[in-house]
C-alpha cells in the first residue's frame, strides 16, 4: 500500500461525495433522525430508551454506512471508474484503503453527531464514559463501511447491492441480543450469534451502559469489532476485480 496513492484516492472520493448531498444526508442525518424517533416512541418510558438506545446508537450507523458505501462503490465500478483506476499504477489495497479512509472520515462525523445527540440532546443515560460509547459507535460505522465495500464486489447493480442488506445485516440485527439476551436463544442461534460482529458491538454498548469503568469485556468486544472490520477490508481488496464484466 502506498500512502500517497491511498490519500489521493480518499481525497477524490470525498470530492465526489461533496457533490452528492443526498448521500451525505443519508450518512450523517438519518441515524440522528432515527434516534429522535426512537426517543419519542418511548416518550412515556425513558428507561426503555436508555436500555436499547445505546445499542441502536451503534446499529444505525452500521446500517447506513453499509448501504451508502456499497451503492457508491458499485456505482463507480459499473461506470468504469474503478477499472480505469486499476489500469493505472494503483494497487487494490491503495484503492480499498482510500475508499475506507474517505467513508471512515464521514463515519467519524456521523458517530460524533449521533453520540452527542443521544447523550446531550435526548438524555440517554449511561453509566460509563461517553468516549467509550463514541468509540464503539465509530467502530460500528467503520464495520458498516467495510461490509459495504466487500459486498459491492458481488453485486451487478445498485438494486442487487440493496438486496444484500437482508442477507448481511438483518440476521445480525435479529441475533445480536437487541431483542432478547443471546444466552436465551436456541443453542444453534446462540452459536451463530457468537461469530457475528454486531453481537459484540451491542455487548460493548451494554458494557458502557452498565459499568462506570473500562472492563475487560468491553476491550474484547471493541477489538473483535475492529478486527472484523480489518478482516472484511482485506477480503474486499482480495476480491476486487480489475475488470468489470
Amino acid at each position: 500500500m502506498n500512502a500517497a496513492r491511498t490519500l489521493a484516492t480518499a481525497a477524490r472520493v470525498l470530492r465526489q461525495l461533496r457533490h452528492d448531498p443526498r448521500s451525505i444526508a443519508l450518512m450523517l442525518l438519518v441515524p440522528c433522525v432515527m434516534l429522535v424517533l426512537l426517543r419519542y416512541v418511548f416518550d412515556g418510558s425513558a428507561g426503555t430508551f436508555d436500555s436499547i438506545g445505546a445499542s441502536l446508537l451503534g446499529i444505525f450507523p452500521l446500517i447506513t454506512m453499509f448501504l451508502v458505501t456499497s451503492i457508491a462503490t458499485l456505482r463507480e465500478r459499473t461506470s468504469g471508474t474503478l477499472e480505469r483506476l486499476l489500469a493505472m499504477p494503483l494497487g487494490k489495497s491503495d484503492l480499498i484503503g482510500g475508499y475506507a479512509l474517505a467513508f471512515g472520515t464521514l463515519a467519524v462525523i456521523q458517530s460524533v453527531l449521533a453520540t452527542t445527540l443521544a447523550l446531550w440532546g435526548l438524555g440517554l443515560d449511561v453509566t460509563g464514559s461517553a468516549w467509550l460509547l463514541l468509540l464503539v459507535a465509530l467502530l460500528d460505522a467503520l464495520l458498516g463501511t467495510a461490509l459495504g465495500l466487500f459486498v459491492s464486489a458481488f453485486a451487478a447493480s445498485e438494486f442487487q447491492a440493496v438486496q444484500f442488506m437482508p442477507a448481511v445485516i438483518f440476521p445480525q440485527l435479529l441475533l445480536c441480543g437487541l431483542f432478547t439476551p443471546r444466552d436465551q436463544m436456541h443453542p444453534v442461534l446462540e452459536a451463530i450469534s457468537n461469530v457475528l460482529p454486531m453481537s459484540y458491538a451491542v455487548d460493548g454498548m451494554n458494557e458502557v451502559l452498565r459499568h462506570t469503568d473500562l472492563t475487560a469485556t468491553y476491550v474484547r468486544d471493541a477489538l473483535i469489532v475492529a478486527g472484523c472490520a480489518v478482516l472484511v477490508l482485506t477480503l474486499g481488496a482480495a476480491t476486487l476485480r480489475r475488470r468489470t464484466t
